[in-house]
Parts: C-alpha cells; sequence; structure tokens
C-alpha cells in the first residue's frame, strides 16, 4: 500500500507536471519499492534519512540490479523528497549531496585473431566486389578506423609505397596510420586491377566505390560486414567498431604503448583508449584463473 505522501506526489506528476502515463508508472513502481523496503525495516518515508536511503540503494545492487536502475531509482526517489520539501511536509532533504552510481563502462565485444582471420576470409578474392570488399575489412582492421573514415577515403589518401594512410581532411589534425603489408597487398590488388570496374567518371576520387560509381556509404558497408558477418558463423554481435574495438586489443596485448594506440585510434583524451587495457586485464584474469594450479 502506498504511502499517503506518495499518492499526493503521483497526483502532483499527474495533475501539475502533466508527465507521461508510462513517467508516472516509472515513479509509481521506484517509491512503491522504496516504500515496501522502508515497511520491512520499520521505518516510512517521512522518517528516512540518508544512511537508510543509501541501505537501500546497496539492497538494490545486491539483488542484483543495474547501475542505470539504481540510478533511476535515486532519481526518483530525489525528486519526491523535493517535492516534500517544498510542500513542508519535511524539515530537510535527506538525498541532499547523494551522488548517482557511476555508469559501469560496458567492455565493447571483440573478435580473437583466429576470428578475424575467418572474417576477413570470407569475400572471394575472384571478383572485383570481393577484392573491394576484402580490400575494406583489411583496411579496417590493419588501420583501426572509423567506418566513416574508411567511406571516406580518397585515392590520394593512400600512400602504399611507404605503408600508411592519411585519415583526415583537415591538415591542422591530420592523421597517419602505418598499414601492414597484408593490407597493403589488398589494397594494391583492389587499386591496380579492379577498382575501375566500379568507378565511371574517371575525376572520381572515392577510394571505395560502389556500383553506382559514387563513393560507398556507411550504410553500403554496414550491409556489406553484415551479410559476411553472417557466413562467417561466429556467436558474436560484430559491427563494423568491432574490427577498430579488436585492432586496438590485439595491439596492446602484443605491447603496443597506450599513447600510440591513442594516436592511431584518434582519441583526444587517453581515458577513453584505457577501456581497452581493461578487456587486456580481463584477458589476463581469465588466462591466470584457467592455467594457475591454485587459482
Amino acid at each position: 500500500m502506498l504511502h499517503n505522501h506518495i499518492k499526493s506526489f503521483i497526483t502532483y506528476l499527474k495533475e501539475d507536471r502533466e508527465l507521461s502515463k508510462n513517467t508516472i508508472e516509472s515513479y509509481k513502481r521506484d517509491l512503491n519499492q522504496f516504500n515496501s523496503f522502508l515497511t520491512e525495516n520499520n521505518n516510512n518515508v517521512v522518517n528516512a534519512n540518508k544512511t537508510i536511503i543509501i541501505t537501500y540503494l546497496m539492497y538494490l545492487k545486491r539483488k542484483g540490479r543495474a547501475t542505470s536502475t539504481v540510478s533511476r531509482s535515486l532519481a526518483s526517489i530525489r525528486s519526491f523528497y523535493q517535492y516534500l520539501l517544498n510542500e513542508n511536509m519535511i524539515k530537510k532533504d535527506p538525498t541532499i549531496n547523494l551522488k548517482s552510481p557511476k555508469q559501469e563502462k560496458k567492455l565493447p565485444e571483440i573478435l580473437t585473431p583466429k576470428e578475424v582471420e575467418i572474417l576477413l576470409d570470407q569475400p572471394n578474392s575472384n571478383n572485383a566486389k570481393g577484392v573491394r570488399d576484402r580490400a575494406m575489412l583489411e583496411l579496417l582492421y590493419a588501420a583501426g578506423v572509423r567506418v566513416s573514415e574508411l567511406v571516406a577515403l580518397d585515392v590520394g589518401d593512400i600512400n602504399l609505397k611507404m605503408g600508411f594512410i592519411s585519415c583526415s581532411k583537415d591538415t591542422s589534425n591530420e592523421r597517419v596510420i602505418p598499414i601492414g603489408s597484408v593490407s597493403i597487398k589488398t589494397l594494391s590488388l583492389y587499386i591496380e586491377e579492379y577498382r575501375e570496374e566500379f568507378v565511371k567518371q574517371k575525376d572520381e576520387n572515392a577510394l571505395f566505390v560502389n556500383y553506382y560509381g559514387t563513393r560507398l556509404s556507411r550504410q553500403g558497408f554496414w550491409k556489406i560486414i553484415k551479410s559476411y558477418t553472417s557466413k562467417a558463423n561466429i556467436n558474436k554481435k560484430i559491427t563494423p567498431h568491432t574490427l577498430r574495438h579488436s585492432f586496438a586489443v590485439h595491439l596492446l596485448q602484443n605491447g603496443a604503448d597506450l599513447k600510440s594506440v591513442q594516436e592511431m585510434l584518434g582519441h583526444s583524451d587517453i581515458s577513453t583508449t584505457q577501456i581497452y587495457t581493461h578487456i587486456n586485464k580481463n584477458r589476463i584474469k581469465k588466462v591466470y584463473e584457467k592455467a594457475h594450479p591454485r587459482a
């Protein structure tokens, strides 16, 4: 049964703030659960203090609630107590200075080197489309570029002789990324023997071209990687960004320093790159637990 103060708050949300039915139901659900917890612990919403609210949030975490759910519950409770304070139903807001739990950074899905090899082997290297697609996938993994950067590349951005690509049209923020021998080989094959099968205008600068003779779009590439993912039969959710994540983790696993990986990925803040070190640490921990006799 809802406490009378909660009932009046719900009425306020309906009539004064005119919130949607779903939002009101969310508030109602959160506060009902909070009220039940208080009742079970011989307390009530008027007498609850900061310690009790913190205990409740910890209780939600122990129950396996996601951090986002706990944060939303606290937001509902905070709004409720601010209402009570404004209506002079309480003298002090117990949620003052209570911080929402930090959202856990979800570690991105990555492929093993073997899974990368399987995926990159899917295109048929005996026709123009297959060679083009293989060149794109190889370059995505070799340089760790974003899809938007991949499809924005012009022929002039590739230096096969020196083995690097230039990834920015803005010269003040140009990113030069080395690429390996395998990517150089597939790009050479595509540019020298097959690209002209797609190009319809001689002045077309785009590196990767579609059947209409124009620059391949991001959506077009998404469809391409989706089809090869299906053929590869890898039991993971694979997006174009998965190869970028895999590029970063595999470099770190093989001894690359974080600063160099940051520069290659084009991250302005190194803290963004550090998420990949967490993946590496998790892998090491799993190896230890599996291999050490006293783990």
